[in-house]
Order: structure tokens, then sequence, then C-alpha cells
């Protein structure tokens, strides 16, 4: 096969980019919910670390939200976060999980890092201070299943 007819594999995500009404009350609003380092800024656009990923904050004219369109953001607990939102009084979907709008309309899908199959490798564990991490059998069979762990 020749390098023209070869497809890229895809390795990750580097950022996702969310569209807010104003880049100030972005940061305010995630900050009272994460924990985070604000990686860079300039006058419209904020970003995120999260780790060895980001999330690019755009400001933007105000859109309609959409009702299924949503990323998936990994965490390493759940329940305090499902308080938090509910004392802000941010409007929670319902879902198995948990799944909430922002005050922009974008939606979020909040998973546990223990219960899915995406990893972080040791080193960036350790450098986010998150070490103590583990996946669950389901999450680590996942893994097997797909020989990406042994």
């Amino acid at each position: 096969m020749e390098d023209s007819d070869k497809k890229s594999r895809l390795v990750g995500i580097n950022h996702v980019a969310l569209e807010v009404g104003d880049i100030e009350k972005a940061l305010e609003f995630y900050g009272r919910i994460f924990e985070f380092d604000l990686r860079g800024r300039s006058e419209n656009m904020a970003f995120i670390d999260i780790g060895d990923q980001f999330i690019a904050l755009a400001e933007a004219d105000e859109s309609e939200p959409d009702n299924h369109r949503h990323f998936g953001l990994v965490v390493d607990e759940r329940e305090s976060l499902r308080n938090r939102l509910k004392q802000m009084d941010v409007k929670i979907i319902e879902s198995p999980g948990l799944d909430f709008l922002d005050p922009w309309g974008n939606r979020f899908q909040i998973v546990k890092y223990e219960d899915i199959q995406f990893s972080k490798n040791e080193q960036i564990l350790e450098g986010m201070n998150l070490a103590r991490l583990e996946k669950t059998e389901e999450a680590l069979e996942e893994l097997r299943k797909k020989g990406l762990i042994e």
C-alpha cells in the first residue's frame, strides 16, 4: 500500500472547543464547578487545561442549545459535582449518569475515569495529582478485549 492510500489513525483528542457568550462569565462558571489551570487567554478565547488536553472557550454570539450534541468529560469523582450543580441551580438533564447544560447551552456528559476505557498513562496521572485513580474490572475488560492491555 502506498503512503497516499494509508489512512490516518485516531490517537486521541487534543481539545474541544465550546462557544460561550462571555469569556469572563464562562471562566467564573467553570471555576465554580471544576478545579483547573488556565493554559492561556486572549480577548475572546480562553484555554482550560485537562492534563495533556484542553478545552478551548470561544466567545460567540448566542446560539440555540442542541438536544443531542454533547461531549463526554471525564472526572475523578462525580457526586460532589452533581451536588454543586444542584446548589448552583444548573440545569441537569435526566440521564443514567450526569448530564448538564452550561449557561450557553453546551451539554456536558460527565463520566467517571474508573468506569470507562479512556486511560491516561501513570506519568500523566501523577503529574495531574491523580495517581490514585483506578479502573473498574469492566473497564479493564474492555481494554483487554481490544488488546490494549494484558
